[in-house]
């Protein structure tokens, strides 16, 4: 017998650390753009696991290569080699341009190793003085959890009562590349930086920033490191949004969507300078690069290209994000997005965004609020027509409501 959500919601209450404020459904399948909780009813997900789940739930495919590569070998570590993690270099290195690969496991690995990887360029190549090293990075960003990480994020819940921190990081606006000229020291190493930020509201900068950026970059001999961790493989209606300005970065940080939602695998791509100055035992993931991993990226990777993902992203967000725009209502700020990377912004007295969450939530959708007032909009890549204007319907009559 199945257990009740009351039974299953009380006892993650009971034994699971208090750090998540989950919309109240329990999930239990999954298929394409659709989930279903324990009681049957249906739901269109509009958050794709933060992006992770861009190719769909359940995709066929890359589940026939976790399943095949599970029954052969899993996990080596990198003390041996195996025959998945050469194809997958291969492979990520063709489609995205890259020299180097460093495979890890989450996001937030593959940034920490994107730190620590610039700051020893910069000491080995740059000539930067022995620990003084500096990193720019911009306010209301985003890039993982770890104690290294959150020593830069400017938002008190993600750092509070965490430190202290380590030095080394220059914070400045999003979206301005004067101040990003202006932040520029000899000693700076690298620019560490959303294409868009997506924890803080889909927040698109100005058209030319990063033609600019990459400009600064080259001239001062900065590494561009673009936390690509949400924003690559499509989601925004490119393979990378680095390719909506033209522009390469040194260092591009993929994850999420890397496995299509079934397995944490990550990775920093970079020209050789960068992962040149790697030398053995200096870092290192026993799970990074396993085969299982590599099998299950390789297919993720196939799948968004053969079945035209990306340019489903591109095709579905603008029908997306018309519509968002047309709906009339007084609560409505702002509708931004790009691909199918969205947001709504709401009128601080519209009350909290969450309420809204948990009315389309009874309407058979799921988005999740950020930053009180957004709700993010993020559906897997292989959303249809119909499904949009499906949603849209019930984003009109939610967005409509009156709470009062």
């Amino acid at each position: 017998m199945s257990r009740s959500v009351i039974d299953l919601l009380a006892t993650e209450a009971r034994f699971g650390a208090q750090n998540y404020q989950p919309i109240g459904v329990v999930l239990t399948r999954g298929e394409g753009v659709w989930v279903w909780d324990t009681e049957g009813k249906r739901y269109l997900d509009c958050l794709s696991a933060y992006s992770a789940v861009s190719q769909g739930h359940c995709h066929p495919k890359i589940l026939a290569a976790m399943v095949e590569q599970a029954h052969r070998l899993t996990l080596t570590s990198r003390a041996f080699h195996n025959d998945q993690l050469a194809p997958f270099y291969e492979e990520i290195a063709a489609l995205t341009g890259s020299h180097k690969v460093l495979p890890m496991n989450s996001g937030a690995e593959a940034v920490e190793s994107a730190i620590k990887s610039v700051r020893k360029w910069g000491y080995e190549v740059k000539g930067v003085p022995d620990g003084q090293a500096e990193i720019i990075v911009c306010a209301n960003n985003f890039h993982g959890r770890t104690l290294g990480i959150v020593g830069f994020s400017t938002d008190p819940e993600t750092h509070g009562h965490f430190g202290p921190f380590a030095p080394g990081f220059r914070i400045i606006p999003f979206g301005d590349a004067t101040a990003l000229e202006a932040a520029i020291t000899p000693n700076t190493v690298a620019f560490l930086v959303e294409p868009i930020q997506g924890e803080a509201g889909v927040i698109i900068p100005p058209s030319g920033y990063f033609t600019e950026v990459r400009e600064l970059c080259t001239a001062n001999n900065i590494m561009l490191v673009l936390d690509e961790i949400q924003t690559g493989l499509g989601r925004t209606g490119k393979l990378l949004a680095e390719q909506h300005e033209g522009i390469e970065a040194d260092v591009t940080l993929l994850g999420k969507a890397l496995s299509g939602g079934f397995y944490p695998v990550s990775a920093v791509l970079s020209n050789n300078d960068v992962l040149g100055t790697l030398r053995p035992g200096q870092h290192g993931s026993t799970f990074g690069g396993n085969p299982l991993a590599c099998a299950v990226a390789r297919a993720a990777m196939r799948v968004l290209v053969e079945e035209g993902m990306i340019e489903n992203a591109a095709l579905q967000g603008a029908r997306f994000l018309d519509g968002l725009k047309d709906i009339r209502a007084n609560t409505i700020r702002e509708v931004r997005g790009r691909g199918l990377m969205l947001a709504v912004e709401l009128y601080p007295e519209a009350g909290p965004a969450r309420r809204y969450c948990e009315a389309l939530q009874g309407k058979g959708i799921l988005a999740k609020d950020t930053h009180e007032h957004t709700i993010r909009i993020a559906p897997p890549l292989v959303l249809t027509s119909e499904q949009v204007d499906w949603a849209l319907e019930r984003f009109a009559t939610t967005l409509t409501q009156d709470f009062s």
